[in-house]
């Protein structure tokens, strides 16, 4: 989704279908956030209209401003977490393979050919590898 800002205000509204006074109570209630110009001109973004459009649908669907908030909140958060859950997975991953390459390296692989059989000498038993 593009954040870069674009499009005014009579723009935007046209094209989400809304009345420009309906964004501006939507910035007002914090529901959307459009960038500002030098000289105080808001610009919406793309993802400003995907938001703009969720909007419409939940109230659509009969909520209300408040709950919309809250909806918008929630989705918000769970961006936030599963973002940082990303970021955890990738240490996690990261961590993984710096303790793997700490692994010793001088061990013998293992190889299923060679048997390890046990021969005995006068007092002790000693193991030695049969191919």
């Amino acid at each position: 989704m593009d954040d870069s800002p674009r499009y005014m205000i009579s723009v935007a509204a046209e094209l989400v279908g809304m009345h420009p006074q309906t964004l501006r109570i939507y910035e007002n209630k914090g529901l959307v956030r459009p960038k500002r110009t030098p000289g105080n001109t808001r610009l919406y973004s793309d993802a400003d209209l995907e938001r703009l459009r969720t909007i419409q649908q939940m109230t659509e669907l009969g909520l209300n401003l408040a709950g919309v908030e809250r909806v918008i909140a929630l989705q918000d958060e769970l961006l936030r977490l599963q973002a940082r859950l990303e970021r955890m997975e990738r240490r996690m991953q990261e961590e993984i393979a710096r303790v793997h390459k700490q692994y010793r390296r001088d061990l013998v692989p293992y190889s299923q050919s060679t048997e390890l059989l046990p021969t005995r000498t006068t007092r002790t038993t000693t193991w030695t590898f049969k191919s």
